[in-house]
Formats: structure tokens, sequence, C-alpha cells
């Protein structure tokens, strides 16, 4: 009987530390408002408006949609306007459309950078980072934050209760030792 001891003590090591883990994955749902803020609050310190606005407003980028614009212009001068307005496309031909066309992709090239600027600042004005990872935690059910956590942490929770049962062998074995020392 002295022997299961290790056995007995590695099992009530893990059996602590998996209640330990439940204790702690039933407090979040209890606690979901303040860690809603919390991360909403780290979220909003780590995100950078900037950071997107240099990327979206990058000229790289912004030449690379030129040839869907044109695409774009050639259909229109080509087809749509002419069938909108018939007589126009009589003085219209290909020189005409051509020049047209190289106009306004190069008014386009030089105004998309403002119309883009323009539209982040509407965004960056009306989007609150911080609120809307609050709001988002604040509406996740219980069951969504155990499954996240435990998606998110789960190697580590496993490893936290082998080492319940690893420390708990180790308990048994000292306490089987020091027993037959003094046997």
């Amino acid at each position: 009987m002295l022997y299961t001891l290790p056995f007995i003590a590695a099992i009530a090591g893990w059996l602590i530390n998996t209640v330990a883990v439940q204790i702690l994955l039933r407090q979040l749902p209890k606690r979901r408002e303040q860690l809603a803020t919390e991360l909403g609050t780290l979220a909003g310190k780590q995100f950078s408006f900037a950071l997107i606005r240099q990327k979206l407003t990058d000229p790289e980028k912004i030449k690379n949609i030129i040839p869907v614009v044109e695409e774009h212009l050639d259909g229109f001068l080509r087809e749509r306007l002419p069938k909108a307005m018939p007589v126009l496309s009589m003085f219209i031909g290909d020189s005409t459309v051509n020049q047209i066309k190289s106009h306004l992709v190069t008014e386009l090239d030089a105004l998309f950078p403002k119309m883009i600027g323009q539209y982040l600042d509407n965004v960056e004005n009306d989007m609150n980072l911080e609120k809307i990872v609050s709001d988002k935690i604040r509406h996740t059910t219980d069951e969504q934050m155990s499954n996240a956590v435990q998606k998110f942490l789960g190697k580590e929770l496993k490893a936290f209760k082998l080492l319940g049962a690893i420390s708990g062998a180790v308990i048994g074995i000292i306490c089987l030792i020091i027993a037959m020392i003094a046997a």
C-alpha cells in the first residue's frame, strides 16, 4: 500500500491543477467586462491608423489599379458612352478615345491618393477600435470565450495539469522515501 503513494499523489496533483484550470475558465465570463475593457484599450493603443493610411495611399499600390481603371474607361468610352450619346460617337474616333482615356487616367492617378486620403479621414473619425474590440468581447458567449482560451492556451493548460501530476509524483516519492527511512 505504501508503494502506491507516488501514484496517488500524482493523481491528486493532476486533479488539483485540473480543478484550478476549471476555476480559471469559469472566472473569465464573470470578468468579461474588465477583460473587454483591457483588450479594447490594448487594441486601441497598438493600432496604427497612420500605418494603414501609408499602405493604402502608397503610390505603387495605386499604380497597380490603373490598368483596371484604363480597362473600365476604355469600355465606357467605346461602348457605353456611344449608346448613351449616339451623336457624340460620330465625332469621336479611336484617336480621340485614346487621348481622352490617357488624360482621364492621368487625372485619376493624381486624384486617387486624395480620394483615398479623404475616405480614410472619414473612416478614422468614425472608427473607435477600442470600442469595437470591447463590444465584440462583451457580446461573446461563455462557451465562445472558454473555447477561445482553450484554443489559445490549450498546450499550456495541458502542461500545467501534467506539471501537477509530476509534482505530485515527486512529492509522493519523497514521502515514500521518508516513510521507508522512518520504518
